[in-house]
């Protein structure tokens, strides 16, 4: 119904949760997660999960998993662990912590959509998530003292409406100095910059500079920012569709920078592989709700893993308060999580579960660090 929640109810695919998706999968041995992703996979019988709808699937998938964990005892952690073939997950990830929002997750002028802080100096999870938090918290202060509003974006950050994307820059850069860390060594700066948003006929328009870039003078662009910024990751840096230009970057960028892809991958191996064969990007952004299944998200981890890419598992702007993706995270053992800022419920939901599982490993617990990047 169009008009109901304008369109954003839930009611079809709870229906189908409740209907069709149960009596495919009643009876069925939750613990072979193949098998019963495969049986919703056929259920649907669509490509793109079209009939039954990927919230729905993937709601019923991620279910299961919980229901076999719980079924055999064990943590959602360990059990996602058993399933990838990583018998001892003990890593926790570097959380790339969004702390000011542009682009599409903010009402300001800013173009790049997220600018992160990445604690990576910091010796256990616990530390890292410290670190983050008084960032997050003096940017907050500096704001204030400058009369800039501290209402959050989509994602929990602030979304301040600085006049460009350097001024962004600068002040997260000054709120890391004035927490007490050092830049380059305890924390650095990782952006999203969601290109495939400000990408149209064939050219980067970049509208706080008034200014409109080709691929290869976007890419002099970038490679000019990260030179002179502690910058160690760009995520969609480019267009989902300007693979040429995502080959050029990595080949100048690739060795320094983690270069991710989100829009340019989707969560799926089949798009992944495409960027293995031509050397594009590094670095995968992985999304549960993209993809659809578990399994089908297992897969494109394993792909990314065995290729030598960095792999992140990221939540959504539209969040719930569920926790499956921290557990996901230390499953697979994944380098880094990207959960938000360090407010709002859905996003610190995440973080405190994170803080859960490092209590329960105790001295096993392995915080990735700087070994989460091979830039480093």
């Amino acid at each position: 119904e169009p008009t109901r929640f304008n369109g954003k109810g839930v009611s079809r695919a709870v229906a189908n949760v409740n209907g069709e998706i149960q009596q495919c999968l009643m009876g069925r041995d939750a613990s072979n997660q193949r098998q019963v992703d495969e049986e919703l996979l056929a259920l649907d019988g669509t490509l793109n999960k079209e009939r039954l709808g990927a919230n729905a699937l993937l709601a019923a998938s991620l279910a299961t998993v919980r229901a076999a964990a719980l079924g055999l005892g064990q943590s959602l952690y360990d059990h996602i662990g058993t399933l990838h073939g990583n018998s001892n997950p003990a890593r926790l990830p570097v959380p790339q912590m969004n702390i000011l929002n542009g682009g599409a997750h903010a009402d300001n002028s800013i173009d790049f959509q997220e600018f992160m802080v990445l604690p990576v100096g910091s010796s256990s999870f616990h530390e890292a998530l410290r670190c983050g938090a008084e960032i997050f918290h003096k940017l907050r202060s500096e704001l204030i003292a400058q009369g800039l509003q501290t209402a959050v974006g989509d994602e929990g950050g602030f979304a301040p409406d600085f006049p460009s994307n350097e001024t962004a820059l600068q002040a997260v850069l000054q709120a890391v100095e004035r927490s007490g860390y050092t830049t380059s060594q305890d924390v650095f700066l990782g952006l999203d910059l969601a290109s495939s948003e400000f990408f149209a006929d064939g050219e980067y328009r970049l509208e706080s500079e008034k200014n409109s870039y080709t691929s290869g003078q976007f890419i002099d662009l970038i490679v000019e920012l990260a030179g002179r910024n502690p910058i160690l990751s760009l995520e969609d840096p480019l267009d989902e569709d300007d693979w040429e230009g995502w080959v050029a970057l990595t080949r100048k960028l690739g060795q320094t920078v983690q270069l991710t892809g989100d829009d340019l991958f989707v969560t799926n191996p089949g798009i992944l592989q495409k960027g293995v064969d031509l050397q594009a990007a590094n670095s995968i952004l992985i999304k549960v709700n993209q993809i659809g299944t578990l399994s089908e998200t297992l897969d494109a981890v394993r792909l990314a893993q065995s290729n030598g890419y960095a792999v992140t598992v990221s939540h959504r702007s539209g969040e719930t308060e569920d926790t499956t993706i921290a557990d996901l995270a230390v499953g697979v053992g994944a380098d880094q999580i990207k959960t938000g800022s360090l407010c709002r419920s859905e996003r610190t939901a995440k973080y405190n579960r994170l803080l859960r599982i490092e209590e329960a490993l105790g001295e096993r617990a392995d915080y990735a660090g700087k070994q989460a990047f091979k830039q480093l």
